[in-house]
């Protein structure tokens, strides 16, 4: 599951009515951006949405991993949506998104970048564990991603 605070409570979006790719990648922007002096929405938002134009970040089977590299930081964030009604977002499937997991990085975080895309992609690829973020409430969520859930062994 997820590295230890990656992802916070405060980061997470039920029932998101974020109804296009922009207002998905927006959200994400302000999760991402969150209580912290450190972000302002709009530059991580400008960074999401130049990595999204090299390619859709959106999987198979209703997921998305928006994602960037972001100068000036030094923790990686996390931020998890789960849309109100799904969205198309240009998937692999073709398939409308609905479970939305964005990722902010230091900029020289090559490696930890990469690392926690391939986590998250198996992660989503469990649709047992998909089917249980489309049920949970975002203190449930939080727990499913970080692995601290007690219905499900990581």
């Amino acid at each position: 599951m997820l590295p230890e605070g990656i992802l916070e409570l405060h980061r997470i979006s039920i029932a998101d009515p974020a109804s296009s790719k922009k207002r998905i990648l927006e959200q994400a922007a302000r999760l991402l951006a969150g209580n912290g002096a450190e972000l302002e929405a709009e530059p991580v938002f400008e960074r999401l949405l130049e990595r999204e134009r090299l390619g859709s970040t959106g999987l198979a089977g209703g997921v998305a991993l928006p994602h960037a590299r972001m100068p000036g930081i030094s923790e990686t964030h996390g931020a998890f949506l789960r849309l109100d009604q799904p969205v198309d977002f240009d998937a692999l499937d073709g398939k409308p998104v609905d479970l939305v997991f964005a990722l902010l990085v230091p900029e020289e975080a090559t490696d930890e970048h990469l690392q926690l895309l391939s986590t998250l992609a198996r992660m989503f690829n469990d649709d047992e564990l998909c089917q249980r973020l489309r049920e949970a409430d975002p203190e449930e969520a939080l727990a499913i991603l970080s692995g601290r859930s007690t219905t499900h062994a990581a």
